[in-house]
């Protein structure tokens, strides 16, 4: 990677955790130094449970999982991929997660939303047109070049569209460590088998389909 951008993505991302830890902290504060994971238990709770503070290491505190582009051969020709608490355990009780989308040209990262999270995003490379959607179907989007941020408000559905002649490589900082994934390609798609009618469910899928439609 760039020195230059290495450095403005680690200026980003701290910059990023100070932001929603002093201003629009979501999840519950921790009572303790740190809580890795502990990815062996079956304990169900709102959370992860701690490793033995006899069993945590530094490896607990770095991961490897945003350091190679996604798999972009898609419909969409994006990839999102996203390192949450469940599989980076030291960010366990400190409301954050991170995540890299990988952006081809004509490609996008479909419309959709963080229920439990706001989003702060940084364009590491490329150009993108990024915006979101308020409850009163307002539009605020902008066209963001390499170093540029914009932050998307918790729950407002949001997208980016690669608008350059190359790949696009974005990165967001989020401020929950289970920031949950709703889109609307998602709610186009069959429901999980969890309801009584069936018939009632493709009538009403036919429904948010011709909503959708007529805008």
């Amino acid at each position: 990677m760039n020195p230059s951008r290495a450095l403005n993505l680690l200026s980003f991302i701290v910059s990023a955790i100070t932001f929603f830890n002093v201003f629009v902290v979501a999840d519950p504060e921790n009572l303790q130094d740190m809580c890795p994971t502990a990815t062996s238990t079956t304990l169900f709770m709102n959370g992860y449970p701690c490793k033995s503070s006899a069993n945590i290491s530094a490896s607990d505190f770095k991961s490897w999982k945003l350091s190679n582009p996604g798999d972009t051969d898609n419909y969409h020709r994006s990839a999102v991929t996203l390192a949450t608490a469940a599989d980076f355990p030291g960010l366990n009780t400190l409301g954050l997660s991170i995540a890299r989308s990988d952006i081809e040209v004509d490609g996008m990262v479909v419309v959709h939303a963080h229920p439990r999270s706001a989003e702060m995003m940084y364009v590491l490379k490329g150009v993108v047109i990024a915006g979101f959607i308020d409850t009163d179907t307002n539009l605020f989007e902008k066209r963001m070049q390499e170093g540029e941020v914009m932050v998307f408000p918790r729950g407002l559905f949001h997208f980016c569209v690669n608008a350059g002649f190359e790949a696009a490589t974005v990165f967001s900082v989020l401020n929950s460590q289970n920031p949950g994934w709703v889109s609307i390609p998602g709610v186009m798609s069959p429901f999980q088998p969890n309801y009584d009618d069936v018939d009632m469910v493709k009538k009403l899928r036919t429904r948010l389909i011709a909503s959708s439609m007529r805008g």
